[in-house]
């Protein structure tokens, strides 16, 4: 699907930070897995952008090429090759969309699998090695774009190249939720900043105001079928939230397809998200499918909690 015909249930924030140039303008994209890389290389090259790809080994979409002045494959810890790639090519400022799968982190000798150059070692080192400093995703992700701070390369948050993406507040399906479901999200919705604020994850799935499932680092689709192995009745609401203090640099609430097979594969009956702090993915064919699933789709903030809590 093209960005250009997003849903109209998408919010288009105020003028694009980002404005088509006369000539080509230079940005680099650190691509991951899923779908956003994909969409957002394509609105780049929209807005006129060479991008120079650097495309996460095991993680990104060979597809991306086709949006690509340059793309070139790197091994997750080879950090200090991608900066010297991007810094090559003139490359001043830079986005990061997509997944990293951090459970390859945590694998058997995973600082010898993933062979880190000496830049990412020494970047890394009271990280993975002294444990001086913490691996939360926080953690992690502001060390990553300080390493390419300190080399020249700012990083950007996508959603200011693609503010499409970014879902407004309000009902995206048909189908009503009713005053219980209404109670599991505000439920949900409290116990997810929470954990965001903790940086434990940004998910939680809950039935008749119990915890089911938390999200840690497994991910958003794991905690689903976690929850769905824990009550195989179904019918349960799931909550995704940004964090209290969201970078939108990085770890962007996102949803899609997977979401919603996933839910319907468990029965899982609500999905709640936070409206203009996530990005929704192929709209159109998501909403769809969660329409035919009997899946209702709903985009909420602290604002239209409250006045919802108000109007029960």
């Amino acid at each position: 699907m093209s960005l250009q015909t997003a849903s109209p249930d998408l919010l288009p924030l105020p003028a694009a930070q980002v404005q088509p140039s006369t000539g080509p303008k230079r940005i680099g994209l650190i691509a991951g897995w899923g779908d956003f890389p994909l969409l957002l290389a394509e609105r780049l090259n929209e807005l006129g952008y060479e991008i120079y790809c650097v495309g996460v080994a095991g993680h990104y979409n060979p597809e991306i090429e086709q949006y690509c002045k340059v793309l070139k494959s790197f091994g997750l810890g080879r950090m200090g090759a991608q900066v010297r790639f991007l810094r090559r090519h003139g490359v001043q400022s830079a986005a990061m969309a997509g997944k990293i799968f951090k459970t390859l982190l945590f694998k058997r000798w995973a600082l010898l699998r993933h062979r880190p150059d000496w830049l990412t070692m020494r970047h890394f080192f009271h990280h993975f090695v002294s444990g001086r400093k913490n691996r939360n995703d926080d953690s992690l992700l502001l060390a990553v774009t300080g390493l390419f701070r300190q080399h020249g390369i700012t990083m950007l948050p996508a959603t200011t190249l693609a503010p499409e993406l970014l879902v407004r507040d309000g009902l995206l399906t048909s189908r009503p939720i009713t005053p219980h479901q209404w109670r599991d999200i505000a439920f949900g919705w409290h116990l997810a900043k929470e954990m965001g604020r903790l940086d434990i994850g940004q998910s939680v799935a809950v039935k008749g105001r119990a915890v089911l499932a938390v999200e840690a680092i497994e991910g958003t689709d794991e905690c689903i079928r976690r929850a769905g192995q824990l009550c195989p009745a179904g019918g349960f609401t799931v909550v995704k939230v940004a964090k209290p203090s969201q970078d939108m640099r990085f770890d962007v609430p996102t949803v899609g397809l997977g979401t919603i097979q996933t839910m319907r594969a468990v029965g899982a009956r609500v999905l709640a998200i936070e409206s203009e702090k996530t990005i929704i993915l192929n709209p159109d064919e998501m909403l769809a499918l969660a329409s035919s699933a009997g899946i209702s789709v709903i985009a909420v903030n602290q604002d239209s909690l409250q006045r919802q809590a108000f109007a029960a």
